[in-house]
């Protein structure tokens, strides 16, 4: 995403690997989060996207708290299977353990392509027989539900959980996505997406994207409530239906620095 007659940021070619001295999106998310999994770019990205953006942190700490409310939710549904989507590197507080907390025999399969990622999923998640990572790219579908992770884990004639946990807003087709992936799953299914949105900050939030993109060669692209809505496509949002993560709700008063810079939905079919 560019500014208004702005620079063009620095690309790359889809499926590239960045290198270790050019941020990555998990690292980067990783630092903001409070973890140690990153790099001196990724710690440098973090910084340039806080100083116009301070409230970045406090809205993807609130994106997880967000997850954790969604798979009790989902799970109070009689959900015990789940995809998280573009997973990121491994938290304290995993997918599969807070759904493991709600749903007797949960079952999760991790996915993401990078391999930095999968490597530590691997070493860090894996206890027991219900829990993959699979390295696939999520705009991949057809590799995804085709994969032996997905076919020994996940029951297709069960309801199943597609979680985009801060990661639609880097795709451009991100409701197309959401349409593939969601076409074959089964009815009592649901989605879980927190998502970046200019509609509270869209100066501030416009300046961020492009430094993000400048460095990363990653797009940043917010999304406004109609956004989301064609996001959830098939899926009826559950109450309280789309929500600001972080800041001020709407109708509040905001300073800046402190308007909500996320969207969260839980979504069933």
């Amino acid at each position: 995403m560019t500014t208004a007659g702005a620079r063009t940021p620095a690309t790359r070619a889809p499926g590239t690997r960045l290198a270790l001295d050019r941020p990555g999106t998990a690292r980067v998310h990783d630092y903001l989060l409070g973890g140690k999994d990153n790099y001196a770019a990724d710690r440098e990205l973090a910084h340039e996207v806080l100083a116009v953006l301070p409230q970045a942190g406090d809205a993807v700490r609130a994106a997880r708290e967000f997850l954790a409310r969604a798979v009790r939710v989902l799970a109070a549904r009689g959900v015990r299977q789940y995809l998280d989507l573009g997973c990121g590197l491994p938290t304290s507080e995993a997918l599969h353990r807070i759904a493991a907390r709600h749903a007797t025999g949960a079952r999760v399969v991790y996915v993401d392509d990078d391999p930095l990622v999968i490597a530590h999923a691997r070493a860090l998640l894996i206890d027991g027989g219900n829990v993959a990572a699979l390295r696939a790219d999520v705009r991949d579908p057809g590799s995804i539900l085709g994969s032996p992770e997905v076919r020994r884990l996940i029951d297709p004639a069960e309801p199943v959980a597609l979680v985009f946990s801060s990661v639609l807003h880097f795709l451009p087709d991100a409701a197309g996505l959401v349409a593939a992936l969601a076409a074959p799953a089964a009815p009592g299914s649901g989605l879980v997406v927190s998502h970046a949105t200019a509609d509270f900050a869209p100066g501030a939030f416009a300046e961020a994207a492009w430094r993000y993109a400048d460095a990363s060669g990653v797009p940043l692209i917010p999304r406004d409530a109609a956004g989301m809505a064609e996001i959830l496509g098939p899926f009826r949002a559950v109450s309280p239906g789309l929500v600001p993560l972080g800041g001020a709700p709407f109708g509040g008063t905001s300073r800046p620095g402190r308007e909500p810079i996320m969207y969260g939905a839980v979504g069933v079919r």
